[in-house]
């Protein structure tokens, strides 16, 4: 045992990964990869989004989340418009994490991306937002600014965009400091609105929960 390998036992998965030559050895090359949890593992990860084996890239997904903040900026930078695939893991990455950074890009993919469950993952990261990245002064402008992306992704479509668009809601609404209270309004009132007039009954119920929630209220049909 040399020892490099000593000291850097990642650059042996990283090779595995690598020589995997049928999708089975993919996969568990890359959750071996995901699981050691190391930050050298981050550009491998990165690079495993981009293949065409989604549970590789579910196992790559899942370690960059479990690696944090440090694996956002390589991602950011390592972002190509021309591969639609990695991109979309990338935005799974990016809710899953929170980081603040992601900001205008899930907004634009919570809005305009043509995958439903895309859409899902950026609405649904649109409410876990690490709130404490943000200097004081701009945190209200942002959560007024997710809020108008949430009142837009409310009315998509598919059910399960509307779903987490009132996850998100309830999680923004807990966020939003006691003293803005038009904001805190506004939500309520768009969460009444839903449980009257959607048509699914997973949205009415989970709208009535996220009231519950909110104001510890029962609202019934």
């Amino acid at each position: 045992m040399t020892t490099e390998t000593i000291i850097n036992p990642v650059n042996q998965l990283i090779l595995a990964v690598e020589k995997a030559e049928s999708a089975p050895q993919l996969l568990d090359a890359v959750t071996e990869l995901a699981n050691f949890q190391s930050p050298e593992a981050i550009p491998t990860l990165i690079q495993v989004l981009g293949y065409n084996n989604p549970g590789a890239a579910v196992a790559a997904t899942e370690g960059l989340i479990a690696l944090g903040e440090c694996a956002i900026e390589p991602l950011l930078r390592s972002l190509d418009q021309y591969n639609y695939g990695a991109r979309a893991w990338a935005v799974r990455v990016f809710a899953g994490i929170g980081d603040i950074r992601a900001l205008d890009l899930l907004i634009n993919t919570a809005i305009n991306d043509f995958s439903l469950s895309v859409r899902r993952a950026a609405t649904k990261g649109l409410g876990s937002l690490q709130w404490h990245q943000l200097p004081s002064a701009k945190i209200i402008t942002t959560q007024t600014q997710i809020l108008d992306t949430l009142l837009i992704t409310i009315n998509d479509g598919e059910w399960v965009v509307r779903y987490a668009s009132i996850v998100s809601l309830e999680n923004l609404y807990q966020a939003i400091d006691i003293s803005h209270e038009y904001l805190l309004n506004k939500i309520e009132e768009k969460l009444k609105q839903i449980i009257t007039e959607d048509v699914e009954i997973a949205i009415q119920s989970r709208g009535k929960l996220a009231l519950k929630k909110i104001d510890n209220k029962e609202y019934l049909i």
